[in-house]
């Protein structure tokens, strides 16, 4: 019995270790979240008011949960500190800042949840990250990502049920994601995208595939097809929705019923591709050693028990974690504090008219407008010459935050619901802006009684961009070199009857005299 006390008293002092290097990480991942509470608190709200997105209050516990039951391996390897991995900390947080100064949230959250693995290969090492590459990894699904893949997917849908309906013999008109039938008309909105379905089926088969499947070919192919099914999924449902609409003379599946429809249909998808699934399943095997994230050739399990780190160096390895992780948004604050004491521009804009050429207009070429939140100021006026008549729409911010910026997906040009414009296509298109040739988007807008061409592009200072993207980035550049955040979207508008062609010369002539002068108004707005 002494014998045994004695062997077993450096597995106890390893295992207490164990214990306090594991409180101490998740004290110090605490405190980080704690730090970036702006960013962790945006991922709660979005969580808890969007069912799309709802799924994230699931994804630590899982992750947890994953780390728990692997908990007999993971005892065998010590903390080894890896000062290496402040510097993958320090450029999340570097680009954490970035993030937030050009207030794209959700670079922000993916950067702040990537500290999460750096934190812990910091603290613990190699082996542990390594060993826990898949739960740390799957924590990157609580951001609340996708909103970019809403138009392809509306697009993708839109063509998938129009495409069926002509195989199945029934004639369609389609302007955009609009479309009508002799039964009726349909549109493919946001709801219908089959985001919601895609992110589910995402989170649930990347789940699935780690915890039934050994191989990294079977890990990959599983997740790779619950990424395509949903897809091709929800273009069946919509088909089918329209159809049973149709065949019941637009008496089922026209209100709140279709995305019923649409969720048991979404779940019967599911159950069909884990069925499928198992019939190639592993999860029966004994885990090896590349499984449990140890790779093969390592020193033996004795050496894992071996106390190389010292605590103290452990300890020091959390605090420059904390160090490191402090300084951005700390500086985000100071900038932040620079920018609302920062005084704002007269609360209109005027663009002159050139005599001789464009004159302001007393009536308007439509009542359309777009919808901007937050505008520092706003300009909307008419301006006619021999060619024709063009309506210019400026929306200019200054000491840009969340809720009143530039770049925001509350800016669109029509509303989704409520509105009676639509709009049908979107490209870009290279025209000349005075002296410069530059690329701007162009976007068909139709209602019953009208057709509108628009071309827009932004402004920052002394350089335009078409892309939001390209546009943010010399936002965030600007505010970390601590210039003006001064910005704007140019929109002008002509009218058509037919092809959308007939409205480009007048546009361009417009373009071509005007925006200079646009552009040197907006510069002195800036300068006040």
């Amino acid at each position: 019995m002494p014998q045994k006390i004695v062997d077993d008293a450096p597995v106890a002092i390893d295992q207490q270790k164990v214990k306090m290097v594991t409180l101490l990480t998740l004290a110090t991942v605490a405190v980080i979240l704690i730090a970036y509470h702006q960013t962790t608190w945006s991922m709660v709200l979005i969580w808890n008011r969007s069912e799309t997105f709802a799924h994230g209050f699931l994804i630590f516990p899982f992750s947890a949960y994953l780390i728990w039951v692997r908990r007999k391996h993971l005892g065998k390897l010590s903390s080894q500190p890896n000062f290496l991995a402040l510097l993958a900390l320090g450029g999340l947080g570097f680009c954490w800042l970035l993030a937030t100064l050009s207030s794209v949230q959700v670079f922000a959250q993916f950067f702040l949840i990537a500290m999460i693995p750096a934190t812990v290969w910091a603290i613990w090492g190699n082996r542990m990250v390594q060993a826990l590459a898949f739960p740390l990894t799957y924590l990157l699904l609580a951001v609340p990502f996708g909103d970019g893949l809403i138009l392809p997917l509306i697009d993708f849908t839109a063509d998938f049920t129009v495409t069926a309906l002509q195989w199945t013999g029934i004639p369609v008109y389609r302007e955009g994601n609009f479309f009508s039938i002799p039964s009726g008309n349909w549109s493919v909105v946001e709801a219908c995208s089959g985001l919601r379905y895609l992110i589910a089926s995402f989170t649930l088969g990347t789940l699935y595939a780690y915890l039934t499947y050994r191989s990294l070919s079977r890990r990959a192919g599983f997740i790779a097809m619950s990424v395509i099914v949903p897809i091709i999924a929800n273009g069946v449902r919509a088909y089918l929705i329209v159809m049973t609409g149709h065949l019941s003379d637009m008496q089922m599946a026209v209100g709140i019923d279709h995305l019923i429809y649409g969720w048991i249909f979404f779940g019967f998808v599911m159950l069909l591709l884990f069925w499928i699934g198992s019939f190639w399943r592993e999860d029966d095997e004994e885990l090896d050693s590349s499984s449990t994230g140890i790779a093969a050739g390592l020193q033996p399990e004795a050496e894992f028990n071996s106390d190389k780190a010292p605590l103290k160096s452990t300890v020091s390895a959390a605090g420059a974690v904390l160090a490191v992780a402090f300084i951005w948004p700390v500086y985000a604050s100071y900038l932040e504090r620079e920018y609302s004491g920062a005084t704002d521009p007269a609360s209109g804009i005027e663009v002159p008219g050139r005599r001789g050429e464009w004159e302001p207009g007393a009536s308007l070429v439509s009542d359309w407008k777009p919808e901007y939140t937050g505008a520092t100021a706003q300009l909307l006026q008419n301006y006619r010459n021999g060619k024709g008549s063009v309506d210019l729409h400026i929306n200019y911010y200054r000491n840009q935050q969340q809720g009143a910026e530039l770049i925001s997906s509350q800016n669109v040009l029509v509303a989704e619901t409520g509105s009676r414009w639509h709009s049908i296509k979107q490209e870009a298109r290279s025209v000349s802006l005075g002296p410069r040739q530059e690329t701007i988007n162009e976007n068909q807008l139709h209602s019953s009684s009208a057709k509108l061409l628009v071309w827009r592009w932004y402004w920052l200072g002394d350089e335009s961009t078409a892309s939001p993207y390209v546009a943010k980035f010399i936002l965030a550049r600007n505010k970390l070199l601590r210039r003006k955040d001064d910005g704007a979207e140019i929109l002008i508008v002509a009218h058509y009857e037919e092809a959308p062609d007939e409205a480009v010369p007048v546009l361009q002539s417009f373009a071509g005299d005007m925006t200079t002068a646009i552009t040197d108004v907006l510069r002195n707005a800036g300068e006040r």
